[in-house]
């Protein structure tokens, strides 16, 4: 393969990440306060809309994957769902009541489903990048450089020039790019990866340190996801403009990026679990800290709490969700791992979260966060207790080589 058709290559895999996470990050950050601004929707309304996103996505992302094997033609359906997304997000400007908003959110979340698990595929991004000996993280860097610039920029384009209906013409105007770049990445068969999820879930139930740590998922990285929803709320309630909920967002994004580009020396260093321990102990201090209402200057200064939490337990929780499976039901697992932080866990945070909003107080959101953290660190202790105490009972030959 020629290099001039490899750098080609990877100039559409940057392109189609910055400007998919472009619009993306235009439209969902702010989206919760253009429902509640401007169509003056109640908080229970608004965590239900924001709540399907989730739950939708845990049934359409496996139907775009079979449809994707099936068809064989990745691309086209990943330009074709990318472009149907913006579109789709545009008839939020048509919508004046909330069944209509309830129908857009869920076909936006159905279409947005395809954006990361097929550009992400053993198809697409991941196995060029192994194929090329190229840097897979590096490619990946920009989705989150595009979200992050995104809710700073939309931020402040709709506190000084634009209304916050914006947010969606730029959101598909972003998304249609990326569509058109989608077009001009490597095509490549994927590998096909036999998924049992009936056999292969009750196999894993039997494991008991396996839905110990689902729990652990639900519990620490589910509130991580459902705060990208009641932040800017939270931040509304605390005094600050349109412009700065943009910077803050696009601060606590940015600080994801370093920490998981060396989450691995702190695993390597910590052990996994402590890792996981770790995220879920800053992610207790942080959402008791935003349930206290703290002044702004404080929510600045501990904003980069985010990029600790977000970016030491993704790469942790995914090593050790493939440390405790065996490798015939990784990919089994993995489907389990996301359905339940992704999935399930969003949804609950963010539809329960949006009652606690209506009927006691945005902040009173941040009490469930943290409740749900204490179960998560109890959890991991108790894993971690567990783990010493078989690794007595183990000769010393079969330590592992790495601490857990």
């Amino acid at each position: 393969m020629q290099q001039s058709q490899i750098r080609a290559h990877y100039t559409a895999l940057r392109g189609f990440y910055l400007f998919a996470f472009l619009g993306t990050g235009s439209i969902v950050p702010l989206l919760s306060m253009f429902l509640t601004k401007e169509q003056h929707l109640d908080g229970s309304q608004v965590g239900l809309i924001m709540s399907l996103g989730p739950i939708v996505m845990i049934f359409f992302q496996p139907i775009w994957g079979m449809l994707s094997d099936y068809t064989q033609k990745t691309k086209t359906l990943l330009a074709s769902c990318t472009a149907l997304t913006g579109v789709i997000g545009l008839t939020y400007l048509a919508a004046d009541r909330f069944p209509m908003f309830i129908v857009i959110a869920a076909c936006f979340a159905a279409f947005q489903s395809t954006i990361i698990p097929l550009s992400d595929s053993n198809s697409i991004s991941l196995r060029y990048t192994q194929q090329t000996q190229g840097n897979y993280g590096g490619i990946r860097l920009f989705g989150s450089l595009g979200f992050a610039v995104a809710v700073l920029a939309m931020g402040q384009v709709t506190d000084k020039l634009f209304p916050i209906h914006a947010i969606f013409l730029f959101g598909c105007a972003f998304l249609c790019i990326a569509a058109g770049l989608a077009v001009r990445m490597p095509g490549q068969q994927k590998a096909k990866m036999k998924l049992n999820l009936r056999g292969g879930f009750s196999e894993l139930m039997k494991n008991k340190t396996f839905p110990i740590f689902m729990i652990i998922t639900f519990t620490i990285f589910a509130p991580n996801l459902a705060n990208n929803t009641y932040f800017s709320l939270f931040l509304d309630k605390s005094g600050a403009s349109l412009s700065v909920i943009g910077l803050l967002f696009f601060i606590a994004v940015m600080f994801e990026i370093p920490f998981m580009k060396f989450a691995q020396r702190f695993i390597n260093k910590m052990g996994l679990l402590r890792v996981i321990m770790l995220s879920g102990i800053v992610s207790l201090c942080r959402w008791l800290l935003y349930f206290t209402g703290p002044p702004m200057w404080v929510i600045y200064v501990t904003v980069f709490l985010q990029g600790v939490a977000i970016g030491l337990f993704i790469p942790a929780a995914l090593q050790y969700v493939k440390k405790i499976t065996p490798s015939r039901l990784e990919a089994t697992a993995l489907t389990l791992y996301a359905a339940i932080g992704n999935g399930l866990g969003n949804w609950f945070c963010t539809f329960a979260g949006g009652y606690i909003f209506d009927y006691v107080s945005i902040f009173a959101v941040y009490l469930l966060f943290a409740a749900l953290s204490v179960i998560g660190v109890t959890l991991t202790a108790f894993l971690l207790k567990a783990e010493k105490r078989e690794a007595l009972r183990r000769p010393a030959a079969a330590f592992p080589s790495s601490p857990s």
